[in-house]
């Protein structure tokens, strides 16, 4: 069907959702990574509050998630607090201002209109879910699809000979099987 493999279609999809969360937390003056040690602290038990607990588990230096912690304490998102028996050690807990940011920010408006685009398709593989899915989130988020040109909207092809519609410009069997920016799917048109 589609000629992107299954691991290029959840990279691409994982850009995106990048894509969104930066443009989401850079309005809130967050980074991605602060975003997601609040989502741990929020998801941790008591014997996982920890500073070193935080660098484990995002795989951060302990520099970063000193910085990230400074940022979240300073936003009146998360408090720091010594272990009343081993005072060595320093407990994190989400603040109420911190638990509000988590629910006003995910999941992320686009993945979820997206989802509820395709939700009631039938899939004959899960590359032809992940394109379907990928479609979707670009649709929403009015982005360039990306894609492969012999499954563009204004790909043509005559005995062997591909053409642009779009760029006016004839094709290579190289350019073909590589993605294009200018690229629009038959499924956005509704051509299906």
């Amino acid at each position: 069907m589609h000629n992107l493999t299954t691991l290029k279609l959840i990279e691409r999809i994982s850009t995106l959702l990048r894509a969104e969360q930066r443009k989401k937390y850079s309005a809130l003056g967050l980074q991605p990574v602060h975003v997601q040690t609040l989502d741990y602290l929020a998801s941790c038990n008591r014997f996982s509050d920890t500073p070193a607990a935080v660098t484990d588990y995002l795989g951060l230096t302990k520099g970063t998630v000193s910085q990230t912690l400074q940022v979240l304490v300073r936003k009146g998102y998360i408090e720091k607090k010594q272990d009343e028996q081993d005072k060595r050690i320093v407990h994190l807990r989400v603040l109420p201002a911190g638990v509000e940011l988590l629910k006003s920010i995910t999941p992320f408006d686009v993945f979820t209109k997206a989802e509820e685009a395709i939700a009631n398709k039938q899939f004959d593989s899960i590359s032809a879910a992940l394109y379907e899915a990928l479609i979707a989130l670009q649709n929403v988020n009015g982005t360039s699809s990306f894609g492969q040109c012999k499954n563009c909207i204004t790909f043509s092809e005559n005995e062997d000979h591909y053409y642009c519609l779009l760029m006016q410009q004839p094709l290579s069997q190289a350019d073909i099987e590589k993605i294009c920016r200018e690229y629009v799917s038959v499924t956005n048109t509704g051509l299906v």
